[in-house]
Protein backbone atom coordinates (compact mmCIF):
# COMPACT_ATOMS: atom_id res chain seq x y z
CA UNK A 1 0.00 0.00 0.00
CA UNK A 2 1.49 3.60 -0.53
CA UNK A 3 1.43 6.78 2.02
CA UNK A 4 -2.10 7.65 0.61
CA UNK A 5 -3.93 4.32 0.62
CA UNK A 6 -2.63 3.57 4.20
CA UNK A 7 -4.02 6.89 5.12
CA UNK A 8 -7.21 6.37 3.60
CA UNK A 9 -7.78 2.86 5.47
CA UNK A 10 -6.99 4.70 8.69
CA UNK A 11 -9.52 6.95 8.41
CA UNK A 12 -11.95 4.51 7.26
CA UNK A 13 -11.33 2.90 10.64
CA UNK A 14 -11.68 5.99 12.78
CA UNK A 15 -15.16 6.19 11.18
CA UNK A 16 -15.96 2.62 11.91
CA UNK A 17 -15.39 3.35 15.35
CA UNK A 18 -17.38 6.48 15.04
CA UNK A 19 -15.04 9.33 15.30
CA UNK A 20 -14.58 11.95 12.56
CA UNK A 21 -10.79 12.14 11.27
CA UNK A 22 -9.82 15.64 10.08
CA UNK A 23 -5.78 15.01 10.00
CA UNK A 24 -3.43 12.54 9.94
CA UNK A 25 0.47 12.95 10.38
CA UNK A 26 3.15 10.24 9.92
CA UNK A 27 5.32 9.71 12.89
CA UNK A 28 9.17 9.31 12.27
CA UNK A 29 10.14 5.83 11.51
CA UNK A 30 12.12 3.74 13.66
CA UNK A 31 14.22 0.33 12.96
CA UNK A 32 11.50 -1.68 12.22
CA UNK A 33 9.60 -1.77 8.48
CA UNK A 34 5.85 -0.94 10.16
CA UNK A 35 4.97 2.69 9.60
CA UNK A 36 3.07 4.63 12.13
CA UNK A 37 0.58 7.60 11.88
CA UNK A 38 -1.49 9.91 14.30
CA UNK A 39 -5.06 10.26 13.76
CA UNK A 40 -6.47 13.15 14.46
CA UNK A 41 -10.47 13.30 14.85
CA UNK A 42 -13.13 14.96 16.51
CA UNK A 43 -12.45 13.09 19.90
CA UNK A 44 -8.99 11.85 21.05
CA UNK A 45 -6.11 11.62 18.84
CA UNK A 46 -5.09 7.86 17.50
CA UNK A 47 -2.00 6.02 16.51
CA UNK A 48 -2.48 4.31 12.93
CA UNK A 49 -0.04 1.58 11.83
CA UNK A 50 0.52 -0.02 8.72
CA UNK A 51 2.24 -3.48 8.52
CA UNK A 52 2.50 -5.67 5.40
CA UNK A 53 3.84 -8.24 7.61
CA UNK A 54 0.26 -9.97 8.99
CA UNK A 55 1.86 -12.81 10.84
CA UNK A 56 3.13 -10.30 12.97
CA UNK A 57 0.69 -8.31 13.06
CA UNK A 58 -2.28 -10.97 14.67
CA UNK A 59 1.00 -11.75 16.83
CA UNK A 60 0.30 -8.03 18.02
CA UNK A 61 -3.55 -8.58 18.29
CA UNK A 62 -3.39 -11.26 20.40
CA UNK A 63 -0.45 -10.21 22.82
CA UNK A 64 -2.26 -6.68 23.11
CA UNK A 65 -6.12 -8.77 23.98
CA UNK A 66 -3.96 -10.67 26.46
CA UNK A 67 -1.80 -8.35 28.09
CA UNK A 68 -4.76 -5.97 28.23
CA UNK A 69 -6.93 -8.24 29.94
CA UNK A 70 -4.84 -8.84 32.66
CA UNK A 71 -4.26 -5.22 33.48
CA UNK A 72 -0.91 -4.97 31.91
CA UNK A 73 -0.01 -1.28 30.90
CA UNK A 74 -0.27 -1.88 27.12
CA UNK A 75 -2.20 0.31 24.38
CA UNK A 76 -6.14 -0.45 23.52
CA UNK A 77 -6.54 -1.98 20.36
CA UNK A 78 -9.64 -0.46 18.43
CA UNK A 79 -10.03 -1.52 15.29
CA UNK A 80 -8.75 -4.09 12.37
CA UNK A 81 -9.50 -3.77 8.70
CA UNK A 82 -10.52 -6.84 7.23
CA UNK A 83 -6.64 -7.28 5.62
CA UNK A 84 -5.15 -7.66 8.93
CA UNK A 85 -2.57 -4.77 8.00
CA UNK A 86 -4.31 -1.90 9.05
CA UNK A 87 -5.10 -0.97 12.69
CA UNK A 88 -5.89 1.62 15.47
CA UNK A 89 -4.59 1.89 18.65
CA UNK A 90 -4.90 4.81 21.81
CA UNK A 91 -2.33 7.18 21.78
CA UNK A 92 -0.26 7.18 24.24
CA UNK A 93 1.80 10.51 23.54
CA UNK A 94 4.88 11.09 22.79
CA UNK A 95 7.11 11.02 26.22
CA UNK A 96 9.11 8.05 26.54
CA UNK A 97 11.64 6.62 29.06
CA UNK A 98 14.28 7.21 26.64
CA UNK A 99 13.23 11.17 26.62
CA UNK A 100 13.74 10.81 30.40
CA UNK A 101 16.91 9.80 30.27
CA UNK A 102 18.32 12.02 27.39
CA UNK A 103 17.02 14.98 29.27
CA UNK A 104 18.68 13.65 32.72
CA UNK A 105 22.10 13.15 30.62
CA UNK A 106 22.06 16.65 29.24
CA UNK A 107 21.79 17.98 32.76
CA UNK A 108 24.37 15.72 33.85
CA UNK A 109 22.56 13.86 36.32
CA UNK A 110 19.99 11.40 36.82
CA UNK A 111 16.66 12.74 38.00
CA UNK A 112 14.68 11.32 41.47
CA UNK A 113 12.05 10.91 39.38
CA UNK A 114 13.37 9.33 36.43
CA UNK A 115 14.84 6.65 38.35
CA UNK A 116 11.71 6.02 40.15
CA UNK A 117 10.14 5.83 36.79
CA UNK A 118 12.83 3.26 35.89
CA UNK A 119 11.87 1.09 39.18
CA UNK A 120 8.28 1.16 38.15
CA UNK A 121 8.81 0.38 34.95
CA UNK A 122 11.06 -3.02 36.64
CA UNK A 123 7.99 -4.12 38.38
CA UNK A 124 5.91 -3.89 35.19
CA UNK A 125 8.75 -6.11 33.63
CA UNK A 126 8.05 -8.35 36.22
CA UNK A 127 4.41 -9.14 35.77
CA UNK A 128 4.71 -9.22 32.19
CA UNK A 129 7.22 -12.03 32.71
CA UNK A 130 5.14 -13.79 35.44
CA UNK A 131 1.19 -12.92 35.02
CA UNK A 132 1.78 -12.32 31.73
CA UNK A 133 3.01 -15.57 31.13
CA UNK A 134 0.51 -17.32 32.49
CA UNK A 135 -2.07 -18.69 30.01
CA UNK A 136 -0.37 -17.62 27.40
CA UNK A 137 -0.92 -19.20 24.01
CA UNK A 138 3.33 -19.40 22.44
CA UNK A 139 1.82 -21.16 19.39
CA UNK A 140 0.23 -17.55 18.59
CA UNK A 141 3.92 -15.71 18.73
CA UNK A 142 5.99 -14.10 16.10
CA UNK A 143 8.32 -15.45 14.67
CA UNK A 144 8.96 -18.09 16.98
CA UNK A 145 7.62 -19.60 20.06
CA UNK A 146 10.41 -19.81 22.30
CA UNK A 147 14.29 -17.87 22.85
CA UNK A 148 16.32 -21.48 22.56
CA UNK A 149 19.08 -22.36 21.92
CA UNK A 150 19.02 -21.65 18.10
CA UNK A 151 18.06 -18.18 18.65
CA UNK A 152 20.67 -17.94 20.42
CA UNK A 153 22.92 -18.44 17.89
CA UNK A 154 21.26 -16.55 15.36
CA UNK A 155 21.91 -13.21 18.06
CA UNK A 156 25.60 -14.09 17.87
CA UNK A 157 25.64 -15.12 14.23
CA UNK A 158 23.81 -11.60 13.88
CA UNK A 159 26.99 -9.92 15.33
CA UNK A 160 29.51 -11.97 13.65
CA UNK A 161 28.05 -11.51 10.13
CA UNK A 162 27.16 -7.59 10.55
CA UNK A 163 29.74 -6.40 12.72
CA UNK A 164 32.32 -8.65 12.88
CA UNK A 165 33.22 -9.79 9.28
CA UNK A 166 32.31 -5.95 7.58
CA UNK A 167 35.36 -4.94 9.54
CA UNK A 168 38.55 -6.61 7.68
CA UNK A 169 40.71 -5.67 10.86
CA UNK A 170 39.15 -8.59 12.89
CA UNK A 171 41.04 -11.47 12.58
CA UNK A 172 39.53 -15.02 14.16
CA UNK A 173 39.10 -18.93 13.17
CA UNK A 174 35.60 -19.18 12.34
CA UNK A 175 35.83 -23.40 13.30
CA UNK A 176 36.87 -22.09 16.74
CA UNK A 177 34.38 -19.65 17.30
CA UNK A 178 31.87 -21.56 15.34
CA UNK A 179 32.20 -24.08 18.39
CA UNK A 180 32.14 -21.51 21.05
CA UNK A 181 29.00 -19.62 20.12
CA UNK A 182 27.37 -23.55 20.56
CA UNK A 183 29.23 -23.83 24.22
CA UNK A 184 28.26 -20.59 24.33
CA UNK A 185 24.61 -21.54 23.53
CA UNK A 186 24.24 -24.61 25.35
CA UNK A 187 25.33 -22.92 28.69
CA UNK A 188 22.59 -19.80 28.20
CA UNK A 189 19.98 -22.64 27.09
CA UNK A 190 20.20 -23.97 30.40
CA UNK A 191 18.99 -20.81 32.09
CA UNK A 192 15.43 -21.41 33.39
CA UNK A 193 13.00 -19.80 30.64
CA UNK A 194 9.69 -20.78 31.60
CA UNK A 195 8.41 -16.81 31.43
CA UNK A 196 7.34 -14.00 28.95
CA UNK A 197 10.37 -12.90 27.35
CA UNK A 198 9.66 -9.17 25.88
CA UNK A 199 12.84 -9.19 23.63
CA UNK A 200 13.06 -5.88 23.16
CA UNK A 201 12.46 -4.14 26.81
CA UNK A 202 14.22 -0.85 26.05
CA UNK A 203 13.28 2.61 26.97
CA UNK A 204 12.36 3.69 23.63
CA UNK A 205 9.04 1.17 23.88
CA UNK A 206 8.16 2.67 27.46
CA UNK A 207 6.17 5.22 26.86
CA UNK A 208 5.36 7.87 29.87
CA UNK A 209 1.32 8.48 30.46
CA UNK A 210 -0.41 10.30 33.29
CA UNK A 211 3.11 10.09 34.99
CA UNK A 212 2.96 6.02 34.41
CA UNK A 213 4.74 3.72 32.45
CA UNK A 214 3.23 1.81 29.62
CA UNK A 215 4.53 -0.77 27.25
CA UNK A 216 4.74 -1.23 23.11
CA UNK A 217 6.29 -2.84 20.71
CA UNK A 218 6.26 -6.75 22.10
CA UNK A 219 4.89 -8.32 19.05
CA UNK A 220 8.21 -10.21 18.93
CA UNK A 221 7.52 -11.95 22.57
CA UNK A 222 7.95 -15.16 23.10
CA UNK A 223 8.40 -17.52 26.08
CA UNK A 224 12.04 -17.10 27.27
CA UNK A 225 14.16 -16.33 30.55
CA UNK A 226 14.07 -13.29 33.22
CA UNK A 227 17.93 -12.04 32.62
CA UNK A 228 17.62 -11.10 28.85
CA UNK A 229 14.85 -8.26 29.41
CA UNK A 230 15.98 -6.79 32.14
CA UNK A 231 19.50 -6.51 30.85
CA UNK A 232 18.10 -5.12 27.46
CA UNK A 233 17.10 -2.24 29.91
CA UNK A 234 19.83 -1.51 31.96
CA UNK A 235 22.40 -2.15 29.04
CA UNK A 236 20.55 0.02 26.46
CA UNK A 237 23.82 1.58 25.22
CA UNK A 238 22.55 5.20 24.90
CA UNK A 239 20.83 5.62 27.69
CA UNK A 240 24.36 5.11 29.23
CA UNK A 241 23.10 4.40 33.32
CA UNK A 242 26.20 4.40 35.26
CA UNK A 243 27.31 0.94 36.93
CA UNK A 244 26.18 2.05 40.29
CA UNK A 245 22.80 3.27 38.89
CA UNK A 246 22.82 0.47 37.59
CA UNK A 247 22.87 -2.15 40.07
CA UNK A 248 20.90 -0.23 42.52
CA UNK A 249 17.82 -1.07 39.58
CA UNK A 250 19.10 -4.54 39.21
CA UNK A 251 18.97 -4.90 43.05
CA UNK A 252 15.49 -3.50 42.65
CA UNK A 253 14.27 -5.64 40.17
CA UNK A 254 15.30 -8.77 41.73
CA UNK A 255 13.98 -7.50 44.76
CA UNK A 256 10.01 -7.17 43.78
CA UNK A 257 10.94 -10.38 41.39
CA UNK A 258 11.93 -12.72 44.27
CA UNK A 259 8.41 -11.98 45.60
CA UNK A 260 7.64 -14.43 43.29
CA UNK A 261 10.37 -16.51 41.81
CA UNK A 262 13.04 -18.24 43.87
CA UNK A 263 16.03 -16.59 42.34
CA UNK A 264 18.59 -18.98 44.02
CA UNK A 265 16.53 -21.85 42.93
CA UNK A 266 16.61 -20.51 39.12
CA UNK A 267 20.88 -19.37 39.64
CA UNK A 268 19.63 -15.66 38.37
CA UNK A 269 23.35 -14.54 39.07
CA UNK A 270 25.13 -17.31 37.39
CA UNK A 271 23.93 -16.79 34.25
CA UNK A 272 23.01 -12.52 33.95
CA UNK A 273 26.83 -11.67 32.74
CA UNK A 274 26.30 -13.87 30.10
CA UNK A 275 23.12 -12.44 28.91
CA UNK A 276 25.03 -8.91 28.83
CA UNK A 277 27.42 -10.34 26.31
CA UNK A 278 24.03 -11.73 24.26
CA UNK A 279 22.34 -8.78 24.37
CA UNK A 280 25.62 -5.98 23.38
CA UNK A 281 26.90 -8.71 20.49
CA UNK A 282 22.91 -8.70 19.33
CA UNK A 283 22.71 -4.52 19.53
CA UNK A 284 26.27 -4.64 17.88
CA UNK A 285 24.87 -6.96 15.33
CA UNK A 286 21.88 -4.84 14.59
CA UNK A 287 23.91 -1.75 14.48
CA UNK A 288 26.27 -3.32 12.00
CA UNK A 289 22.95 -4.13 9.54
CA UNK A 290 21.17 -1.38 10.30
CA UNK A 291 24.29 1.24 10.08
CA UNK A 292 26.69 -0.60 7.93
CA UNK A 293 24.99 -2.62 5.52
CA UNK A 294 21.78 -0.18 5.11
CA UNK A 295 23.96 3.05 5.62
CA UNK A 296 21.73 4.29 8.26
CA UNK A 297 23.48 7.18 9.72
CA UNK A 298 21.56 6.51 13.19
CA UNK A 299 22.61 3.39 13.78
CA UNK A 300 26.35 3.91 13.21
CA UNK A 301 26.36 6.78 15.25
CA UNK A 302 25.21 5.12 17.87
CA UNK A 303 27.82 2.01 17.51
CA UNK A 304 30.86 4.06 19.50
CA UNK A 305 28.27 3.84 22.51
CA UNK A 306 28.01 0.17 22.24
CA UNK A 307 31.74 -0.29 21.36
CA UNK A 308 32.27 1.32 24.63
CA UNK A 309 29.63 -0.77 26.71
CA UNK A 310 31.24 -4.05 25.66
CA UNK A 311 34.44 -2.69 26.46
CA UNK A 312 33.91 -1.75 29.38
CA UNK A 313 32.30 -4.91 30.82
CA UNK A 314 35.06 -7.06 28.91
CA UNK A 315 37.45 -5.60 31.53
CA UNK A 316 35.32 -6.65 34.58
CA UNK A 317 33.87 -9.58 33.16
CA UNK A 318 36.44 -11.31 30.92
CA UNK A 319 35.37 -14.71 28.78
CA UNK A 320 38.49 -16.45 29.66
CA UNK A 321 36.42 -19.68 28.93
CA UNK A 322 35.76 -18.36 25.45
CA UNK A 323 39.44 -17.46 24.42
CA UNK A 324 38.02 -17.03 20.47
CA UNK A 325 35.15 -15.04 21.03
CA UNK A 326 37.72 -12.97 23.81
CA UNK A 327 40.09 -12.70 21.12
CA UNK A 328 36.87 -11.07 18.78
CA UNK A 329 35.61 -8.84 20.93
CA UNK A 330 39.12 -7.63 22.01
CA UNK A 331 39.86 -6.47 18.83
CA UNK A 332 35.86 -5.04 18.27
CA UNK A 333 36.80 -2.77 21.17
CA UNK A 334 39.65 -1.30 19.19
CA UNK A 335 37.65 0.26 17.19
CA UNK A 336 36.09 2.61 19.74
CA UNK A 337 38.67 5.34 17.90
CA UNK A 338 37.35 4.73 14.59
CA UNK A 339 33.52 5.25 15.51
CA UNK A 340 33.94 7.77 17.92
CA UNK A 341 35.18 11.57 17.97
CA UNK A 342 36.77 11.81 21.74
CA UNK A 343 33.44 13.75 22.66
CA UNK A 344 30.84 11.39 21.29
CA UNK A 345 30.26 9.41 24.39
CA UNK A 346 29.91 12.24 26.60
CA UNK A 347 27.65 13.72 24.37
CA UNK A 348 23.79 12.61 24.32
CA UNK A 349 23.72 13.46 20.65
CA UNK A 350 25.14 14.76 17.69
CA UNK A 351 25.50 17.85 15.49
CA UNK A 352 22.68 18.32 13.09
CA UNK A 353 23.99 18.48 9.83
CA UNK A 354 21.83 19.77 6.97
CA UNK A 355 23.04 18.83 3.36
CA UNK A 356 21.86 21.69 0.95
CA UNK A 357 21.67 21.22 -2.68
CA UNK A 358 20.96 22.69 -6.12
CA UNK A 359 20.38 19.73 -8.75
CA UNK A 360 18.39 19.75 -12.39
CA UNK A 361 15.18 17.74 -12.35
CA UNK A 362 16.19 16.73 -16.02
CA UNK A 363 19.23 14.69 -14.45
CA UNK A 364 17.30 13.21 -11.05
CA UNK A 365 17.03 14.05 -7.97
CA UNK A 366 20.25 14.14 -5.72
CA UNK A 367 21.01 11.11 -3.67
CA UNK A 368 20.92 10.85 0.43
CA UNK A 369 24.18 9.46 1.63
CA UNK A 370 22.88 9.96 5.31
CA UNK A 371 20.64 6.87 4.79
CA UNK A 372 17.66 8.88 6.69
CA UNK A 373 15.49 10.00 4.10
CA UNK A 374 12.71 12.61 3.89
CA UNK A 375 14.00 16.18 3.95
CA UNK A 376 12.47 18.76 0.97
CA UNK A 377 13.09 18.88 -2.67
CA UNK A 378 11.63 22.50 -3.70
CA UNK A 379 10.99 22.91 -7.15
CA UNK A 380 11.98 26.26 -8.40
CA UNK A 381 10.57 25.76 -11.77
CA UNK A 382 7.63 28.08 -11.42
CA UNK A 383 9.78 31.23 -10.84
CA UNK A 384 11.37 33.43 -13.77
CA UNK A 385 13.60 32.06 -15.63
CA UNK A 386 17.63 34.05 -16.01
CA UNK A 387 18.46 31.38 -18.56
CA UNK A 388 16.16 32.34 -20.99
CA UNK A 389 18.06 35.91 -20.93
CA UNK A 390 21.04 36.10 -23.61
CA UNK A 391 23.25 37.78 -21.00
CA UNK A 392 22.77 34.82 -18.22
CA UNK A 393 23.14 31.53 -20.08
CA UNK A 394 26.93 31.30 -19.43
CA UNK A 395 26.48 32.32 -15.79
CA UNK A 396 24.90 31.02 -12.64
CA UNK A 397 23.00 31.12 -9.54
CA UNK A 398 26.03 32.54 -8.11
CA UNK A 399 26.80 35.52 -9.99
CA UNK A 400 26.34 38.79 -8.61
CA UNK A 401 23.87 39.64 -12.24
CA UNK A 402 21.77 36.53 -12.13
CA UNK A 403 21.54 37.02 -8.33
CA UNK A 404 20.61 40.54 -8.67
CA UNK A 405 18.03 39.47 -11.00
CA UNK A 406 16.04 37.05 -9.04
CA UNK A 407 16.22 39.81 -6.21
CA UNK A 408 14.40 41.89 -8.06
CA UNK A 409 11.10 39.60 -8.41
CA UNK A 410 8.86 39.91 -6.36
CA UNK A 411 8.03 35.97 -6.57
CA UNK A 412 11.57 35.05 -5.59
CA UNK A 413 10.98 37.15 -1.54
CA UNK A 414 7.47 35.15 -1.10
CA UNK A 415 8.96 31.39 -2.34
CA UNK A 416 12.27 32.16 -0.26
CA UNK A 417 10.04 33.25 2.88
CA UNK A 418 7.93 29.99 2.90
CA UNK A 419 11.27 27.94 2.00
CA UNK A 420 12.88 29.60 5.64
CA UNK A 421 9.58 28.99 7.22
CA UNK A 422 9.09 24.94 6.63
CA UNK A 423 12.80 24.49 6.94
CA UNK A 424 13.15 26.57 10.10
CA UNK A 425 10.39 24.46 11.76
CA UNK A 426 12.12 21.20 10.80
CA UNK A 427 15.52 22.70 12.42
CA UNK A 428 14.11 23.76 15.45
CA UNK A 429 12.42 20.24 15.55
CA UNK A 430 15.44 18.38 14.87
CA UNK A 431 17.73 19.68 17.11
CA UNK A 432 15.08 19.24 19.86
CA UNK A 433 14.80 15.39 19.20
CA UNK A 434 18.23 15.53 18.37
CA UNK A 435 18.10 14.23 14.77
CA UNK A 436 21.75 14.23 13.39
CA UNK A 437 20.78 15.02 9.24
CA UNK A 438 18.46 16.57 7.24
CA UNK A 439 18.41 17.46 3.69
CA UNK A 440 17.12 20.33 1.64
CA UNK A 441 17.14 20.58 -2.41
CA UNK A 442 16.42 22.92 -4.99
CA UNK A 443 15.31 21.62 -8.51
CA UNK A 444 15.04 23.93 -11.62
CA UNK A 445 15.20 23.07 -15.63
CA UNK A 446 18.81 22.83 -15.71
CA UNK A 447 20.63 23.20 -11.98
CA UNK A 448 22.27 25.99 -13.05
CA UNK A 449 20.45 29.38 -12.21
CA UNK A 450 17.53 29.05 -10.01
CA UNK A 451 18.26 26.12 -8.22
CA UNK A 452 21.94 27.50 -7.10
CA UNK A 453 20.21 30.91 -6.36
CA UNK A 454 17.91 29.70 -3.64
CA UNK A 455 20.34 26.80 -2.35
CA UNK A 456 23.20 29.47 -2.04
CA UNK A 457 20.62 31.89 -0.11
CA UNK A 458 19.26 29.22 2.09
CA UNK A 459 22.67 27.62 2.71
CA UNK A 460 23.93 31.11 4.18
CA UNK A 461 20.59 31.75 5.95
CA UNK A 462 20.83 28.87 7.88
CA UNK A 463 24.62 29.22 8.83
CA UNK A 464 23.63 32.62 9.92
CA UNK A 465 20.23 31.90 11.88
CA UNK A 466 21.65 28.42 12.88
CA UNK A 467 25.39 28.52 14.02
CA UNK A 468 25.06 25.51 15.59
CA UNK A 469 24.15 23.53 12.94
CA UNK A 470 27.10 22.10 10.10
CA UNK A 471 26.18 23.32 6.80
CA UNK A 472 26.80 21.35 3.91
CA UNK A 473 26.30 23.08 0.22
CA UNK A 474 26.17 20.80 -3.37
CA UNK A 475 25.84 22.59 -6.65
CA UNK A 476 25.29 19.10 -8.46
CA UNK A 477 25.15 20.42 -11.74
CA UNK A 478 28.06 22.88 -11.41
CA UNK A 479 30.37 20.61 -9.15
CA UNK A 480 30.86 22.65 -6.82
CA UNK A 481 30.65 20.91 -3.03
CA UNK A 482 31.09 23.15 -0.04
Amino acid sequence: MNDNDIQNALAELARTIGLIPSDIRPIAESGSSRKYYRVFTDGPTLIGAYNANVEENEAFYYLTEHFGAIGLRVPSLLAVNKERDCYLQSDLGDTSLFSLLQQDLRSGSFSVSTIEMIKLALEELVRFQTEGHQDLDYSKVYPVPCFDKAAVIDDLDYFKYYFVKPHASVVFNETRLKAEFNRFADFVSEAAHDYFMFRDFQSRNIMINQGKPYFIDYQGGRRGPLQYDVVSLLYQVKAQLPNDLRNELLDHYKQVLSTRVDLSDIHFDRYYPYFVYLRLLQVLGAYGFRGLIQKKAHFIESIPFALNELNTFNESNPLSDYPELQNVITQVSSLLEKYSPSSSLHAPHSQLTVTVNSFSFKKGYPDDFSGNGGGFVFDCRALPNPGREPEFRTKTGRDWEVVAYLEAKPQTGVFLDHVKAIVSQSIDNYMERHFSHLMVSFGCTGGQHRSVFFAQSVADWIKTTYPQVLVKLNHIEQHIHE
